[in-house]
């Protein structure tokens, strides 16, 4: 489907609750410029494909250029070459080289530090060597892209737009004559971002990284076309970054509340979502919600104590 002069949108199948990833072909002059590649299984070279067969006309594909690292993204970047920002790349090369040793340990011992039970640990444990089955090979090389960046494309400006917190070094992209964003994870219509903490990183901040992030984008005009990578497409950029600024105020009025008594990320979890969870969806919802709590101990309204086996917050005028 063709949404702007020369942009064709794409939808791919996940193998996840969340079941779709929105690509984008970019028209550029004799070829294609893809963003971001899908999954990489055979169902989605298989689409790929067909594509190339009954649609791309004998054009070339010039050049893939992927928003980030997770797997919907970057699976077939090996098979079709790649664009993009060098943290994402080189954390790419990273959790794959982990995933061979004990990255799963380590983030199940995080999730087990902030009280996750070792029924749930096991069940979460269940997604070991996840990045692998979705990024079956990794490219040996790339073209590095920068924030500030002027991608062309067909004549066009397509400036990168970073962002951090959802991964470390997210790149949108936002073409002013088509006035078009490919916002990638970062802005997305219905659902919010994911934003987790990570063994990594396991005191970092990413929520406020990802929320300082945000102000990026309300530079960009009121009636900007936003592309994203889950979802439809849609108008009111704006109004959709206040939702979720507001989201995320709402889930730490519900934290500071909870933590009048020490709580740990496990305790929380039945605060802040209120639905069942397969081991997919546990680890995101885990990464939230240690992340929510970090953003609030770094800003000092929560204190964190550690008995040597799990850690707690507690509000810090408790």
């Amino acid at each position: 489907m063709q949404v702007a002069d020369g942009v064709y949108w794409l939808r791919m199948p996940l193998p996840f609750a969340l079941d779709h990833i929105n690509l984008w072909l970019l028209r550029d002059g004799d070829g294609w410029v893809i963003v971001d590649t899908g999954f990489g299984s055979e169902v989605t070279k298989r689409l790929w494909e067909q594509i190339f067969a009954d649609h791309f006309a004998g054009r070339a594909v010039k050049r893939v250029v992927v928003t980030h690292l997770h797997p919907d993204h970057f699976g077939l970047a090996a098979w079709l070459a790649v664009w993009m920002t060098q943290s994402e790349f080189l954390l790419g090369h990273t959790i794959c080289a982990a995933q061979g040793g004990d990255l799963i340990g380590r983030l199940l011992n995080l999730y087990r530090r902030h009280g996750l039970d070792e029924e749930r640990a096991t069940m979460a444990g269940g997604r070991a060597g996840s990045y692998r089955r979705g990024v079956p090979a990794l490219p040996p090389r790339f073209r590095r892209i920068i924030g500030g960046d002027d991608v062309i494309i067909d004549d066009r400006s397509w400036r990168v737009i970073i962002g951090h917190g959802h991964s470390p070094e997210h790149a949108a992209f936002y073409c002013e004559t088509l006035g078009v964003m490919i916002s990638g994870d970062m802005v997305l219509p219905k659902i919010t971002t994911n934003v987790s903490i990570t063994p990594l990183e396991p005191d970092g901040n990413p929520l406020k990284m990802f929320l300082d992030s945000l102000e990026r984008f309300a530079e960009l005009p009121e009636d900007t076309l936003v592309l994203p990578s889950h979802g439809q497409v849609f108008h009111g950029l704006h109004p959709r970054l206040e939702q979720l600024r507001q989201h995320h105020a709402e889930r730490f009025e519900i934290v500071m509340d909870a933590c009048k008594e020490p709580r740990s990320g496990a305790e929380l979890l039945p605060y802040l979502f209120q639905r069942e969870f397969d081991a997919h969806q546990l680890s995101f919802a885990m990464g939230e919600s240690v992340a929510h709590l970090n953003f609030l101990m770094h800003t000092k309204q929560l204190q964190r104590l550690d008995d040597g086996d799990h850690y707690r917050f507690v509000r810090s005028d408790a």
